[in-house]
């Protein structure tokens, strides 16, 4: 994103030399300050609630059903599959 925007020639004079000192552009210089002072505000908005894991997610709905629940669920499904064809 490109901004554009006005600061006191003292500031921008400052601004310069210090990103002369540390061998990178001005811009580059005003973009890292606005980053390190942001960053800690988009942490804590990030930062919310963790994701339910999918045990969580499926808890509510009681245990598994076991193996032989699910193999005699599906023989009562497919009991009469297919038979009038």
């Amino acid at each position: 994103m490109n901004l554009t925007i006005e600061i006191p020639e003292d500031i921008a004079t400052e601004l310069k030399a210090q990103a002369q000192a540390q061998g990178i552009s001005a811009a580059r210089l005003a973009s890292r300050v606005i980053e390190e002072t942001l960053a800690p505000a988009i942490e804590r908005e990030n930062s919310g609630q963790p994701f339910e894991t999918g045990y969580g997610m499926w808890a509510k709905y009681g245990p598994a059903p076991s193996a032989e629940e699910i193999d005699e669920n599906r023989r009562e499904m497919f009991r009469n599959f297919a038979q009038d064809v």
